[in-house]
């Protein structure tokens, strides 16, 4: 019972989280670009104000439009309770493995892609079809790099792969860093960020995720902006605790969990200092060579499982 409570405790402590993670990216690109930014937890306040609006709605708008922010939101936490965070030992981790996270985030992005079209404007339609367009080569990369981890742990579940990752001697596999590689490249896609997507833009001519949005307003556009900071969160504690495993405690005690909870924060504080340094020193590139950047995740994820089979496989 006590597992259980403390993972339902974690989910919520990373939901809660999820805004100051997407607030300090900004606050640290804008400190490394001489402007004064808003403060790390700017988000939170925008999230409030959006709570206070009253939600407008097209006549033409669907039940799918109107329920599309919740099944979003709500599938988004579901991703996050599955997720090994400051402990593998947690209840949560028998429910899903790496095949149905993958298969929850297409489900969110399903009903995305439906949301932007529903009430017909060129605006959503685009963002959808560039979404969808998207989706359909960055899945087989990340697929691809959950197998290749998967065939290096014989395992498909997330905890045991953590596990058997900070205990396993250290050794620079040709698979894992490939696989690697590949994942941080699909992380960038996958969440909307430079050089694949701006989310700070409302340019009709390069905007993907906004598009789909912008018909929302009052708590459905706060659901969407949440879940949307909320994935952002995920896909940085993936790459945490599968590149850098160490920390992350192996028990249920107090001071081991205590202690990886303030680690899993260092790395995911770091690697945000390295987002915002890699999105100020790099230009969003134009879409159309979007699929050649993705093009190369799927290689580099490829060579990740022919190293495994070819090198490492006795």
């Amino acid at each position: 019972m006590t597992g259980w409570i403390f993972a339902l405790v974690q989910t919520l402590c990373v939901v809660l989280f999820a805004p100051f993670l997407a607030g300090w990216v900004k606050w640290v690109k804008c400190k490394l670009q001489n402007r004064q930014g808003p403060a790390p937890w700017q988000p939170y306040r925008d999230l409030l104000r959006l709570s206070r609006k009253q939600v407008v709605l097209a006549d033409v708008a669907s039940p799918i439009f109107r329920a599309a922010p919740y099944i979003v939101f709500g599938a988004t936490v579901v991703a996050a309770s599955v997720l090994p965070i400051v402990s593998t030992q947690l209840p949560t981790a028998a429910l899903a493995d790496v095949i149905v996270l993958v298969g929850i985030f297409a489900l969110t992005r399903f009903f995305l892609a439906l949301a932007g079209m529903d009430v017909g404007t060129s605006f959503g339609g685009m963002g959808s079809s560039r979404e969808v367009t998207l989706s359909s080569l960055a899945e087989p990369a990340l697929l691809m790099t959950f197998f290749t981890l998967a065939m290096n742990v014989s395992s498909t579940n997330l905890s045991s792969a953590v596990s058997h990752l900070a205990q396993a001697n250290f050794t620079l596999a040709p698979s894992l860093i490939f696989s690697f590689m590949a994942l941080l490249l699909v992380a960038v896609a996958e969440t909307g960020r430079i050089p694949i997507d701006n989310p700070a833009t409302h340019l009709e001519l390069t905007m993907i995720h906004e598009a789909m949005i912008l018909e929302y307003s009052g708590r459905h556009l706060l659901l969407m902006e949440w879940a949307s900071m909320l994935k952002l969160t995920l896909y940085s504690i993936l790459i945490v605790n599968l590149i850098v495993p160490w920390g992350v405690a192996m028990t249920m005690e107090p001071k081991d969990v205590a202690f990886a909870a303030i680690t899993v924060l260092g790395k995911l504080m770091a690697l945000g200092i390295l987002l915002a340094v890699s999105e100020t020193s790099q230009a969003k590139m134009r879409l159309f060579r979007a699929p050649q950047y993705l093009g190369m995740a799927f290689i580099l994820s490829l060579l990740g499982m022919m190293s495994h089979i070819i090198l490492e496989v006795r």
